[in-house]
């Protein structure tokens, strides 16, 4: 006689909730151009930067600024090739660890182009083009437009995807990664939740993202957006001017 034995993925908890850090339009785009440059791959450039990020973090209020100057003294501890090992084993090799924001919402389904497709969008309304190698929902890229625009666009561009920033927290946290320690600013710059966005979060951490086309979109939170000019500056992923400013 078989049995059946049913599956259930249990529901896990939400992680501490966060509470806000009122920062000002400044502080804010600094913070989120220090999360850029930290969550970027850690080649020789990156460290040699260190000192220069660490010190930017010293001018930020101390909720947003020592999470950030720990992060920097802990992979300066590590070394290269131990914080670039584990980089890879973070952020390459596991699921809910994707620094690609539109994958929570539509994971490897046919939906991702028409994701991808509206944060090029979003960045064109800003009148900015995205020129970088990498895809226009990589976290890094996303902070560092919200740190350098001054269009609403991108504080809407970053809030509308808030969930994937937490499921990635979570994630983090629940590995004890040093990377929480960057995505918990991230966090923190951002205004308050309600219960009801918390409940989604909950939802896509205990379920993860979508491995067909249904689930949960963020495409909906989003107005279309329409290019207002030609582009007046570049958002890249990598090597930027503004990244060069930084270093």
């Amino acid at each position: 006689m078989s049995r059946t034995v049913t599956r259930v993925t249990p529901r896990r908890e939400l992680p501490p909730d966060l509470p806000a850090v009122h920062l000002d339009r400044a502080a804010r785009q600094t913070a989120h151009m220090l999360a850029s440059l930290l969550l970027d791959y850690p080649d020789d450039a990156w460290f040699a930067r260190l000192d220069t990020l660490q010190a930017h973090a010293a001018r930020l209020p101390d909720a947003i600024g020592d999470p950030l100057r720990t992060f920097t003294m802990q992979a300066r501890d590590a070394g290269v090739t131990e914080w670039q090992r584990r980089y890879v084993t973070t952020f390459d090799l596991k699921r809910k660890c994707s620094l690609y924001l539109s994958y929570y919402a539509t994971g490897d389904t046919r939906r991702r182009g028409v994701a991808l497709v509206t944060f090029l969008e979003a960045y064109r309304a800003a009148g900015w083009e995205f020129d970088a190698d990498d895809l226009p929902d990589y976290l890094p890229a996303v902070l560092e437009f919200s740190a350098r625009s001054e269009s609403e666009v991108a504080s809407a561009l970053i809030a509308s995807h808030r969930e994937g920033i937490e499921v990635l927290r979570a994630a983090l946290e629940g590995m004890a990664s040093p990377w929480a320690l960057v995505v918990r600013t991230v966090t923190q710059s951002l205004p308050p939740i309600d219960a009801r966005t918390r409940e989604r979060f909950l939802d896509l951490i205990s379920e993860g993202p979508p491995t067909e086309t249904v689930g949960l979109s963020f495409l909906g939170q989003l107005p279309p957006f329409q290019p207002v000019s030609s582009a007046s500056a570049f958002v890249s992923a990598s090597g930027s001017a503004s990244r060069e400013e930084s270093s």
